[in-house]
């Protein structure tokens, strides 16, 4: 792939297949993720989009090594963290996290906000001098203060919550965040509160992101660049509004189309594609382009051969065979 900058995270040829009936009575794999090939650039902010269960949060978690790999390598800071033991690992631990999805469970509902945004300092031993002021400072820059100290989650709402996770990462400093769908679960009044909070904490600290969300219109916001994921696979990948105003991939397409519009007038005059069908099996995807199924353009040359992920303009990717030759 063409470099565009010092690359913080680069995945290579990443696998993560999971059995199904248990490690001893395998009789078939899940292909969660399946050969997938990135790299996350120093300051950007890459939004990973697709459908429920095309290996979004899978590839998240694997890139944070909260998962083990069948196979392929993450490179952080340019070394695997595959191979990272001991006081590397930790070291790649403090520097790397992530915010999920639910705020409700994210949080140990028997601890205070004070203990949550501390912990993470305990667990690396990290000393502050002034523990409860580091706390408050914290608080401060996700919007909370110092009434909030010793309240524990239930006493507050979700978007609040989520601003606690978020301090609660921010307490190590890290380089790069993995956001897996942060404002799913909150109204949109405060999701466009949280998305502009982040995207200031980004500028504030030089923070890296990888942005995980099926919301295209919140994607399209936060990300310099956008990968769009198919049942395991990176399908397309490019500048976010390269993506938005130019796609290629047949799936990106309707992903796109699918958008509601608010003016009744635009949604009527514009032409809309639905995603027909359901996604195949990640038990046992199809041969050839695994969006074959269900895509208004299919060949007989995408039945039968995958189609390599080539770059179709400047920094631009896609995988489908009305691009790529043979």
């Amino acid at each position: 792939m063409t470099s565009m900058g010092n690359a913080l995270v680069s995945v290579r040829n990443l696998r993560k297949y999971f059995p199904v009936g248990g490690v001893l009575f395998t009789k078939a794999w899940v292909k969660a993720v399946d050969g997938v090939s990135f790299d996350i650039y120093e300051g950007e902010t890459l939004g990973l989009v697709g459908e429920s269960g095309c290996g979004k949060t899978t590839t998240g978690k694997l890139i944070l090594r909260l998962l083990e790999p069948t196979d392929g390598e993450v490179y952080f800071e340019g070394k695997n963290v595959f191979k990272l033991r001991g006081k590397e690992l930790r070291e790649f631990r403090r520097k790397a996290n992530i915010v999920f999805q639910d705020p409700y469970t994210s949080l140990d509902p028997r601890m205070t906000v004070f203990d949550i945004v501390m912990e993470p300092l305990r667990v690396h031993g990290i000393r502050v001098e002034d523990p409860e002021q580091f706390v408050v400072k914290l608080l401060y820059e996700v919007g909370l203060n110092e009434t909030h100290l010793y309240r524990y989650p239930h006493e507050f709402s979700g978007g609040q919550r989520q601003r606690i996770a978020i301090a609660r990462v921010l307490a190590l400093r890290p380089k790069f965040i993995v956001l897996d769908e942060p404002t799913s679960n909150l109204d949109v009044s405060v999701q466009a509160q949280i998305l502009n909070m982040l995207k200031e904490l980004q500028k504030r600290y030089g923070l890296t992101y990888l942005f995980i969300s099926h919301n295209l219109g919140v994607v399209r916001y936060m990300s310099d660049r956008i990968a769009v994921m198919y049942l395991g696979k990176i399908v397309e990948m490019g500048p976010a509004d390269e993506v938005f105003e130019n796609p290629l991939h047949p799936y990106t397409r309707m992903l796109l189309a699918s958008i509601p519009v608010p003016d009744p007038k635009i949604s009527r005059s514009r032409r809309r594609t639905k995603i027909t069908g359901e996604p195949p099996s990640p038990i046992n995807p199809p041969p050839g382009c695994r969006f074959h199924p269900r895509c208004p353009h299919a060949k007989n040359v995408c039945e039968k051969e995958e189609p390599p992920l080539i770059e179709y303009s400047k920094n631009h990717f896609v995988a489908c065979w009305l691009y790529a030759k043979r």
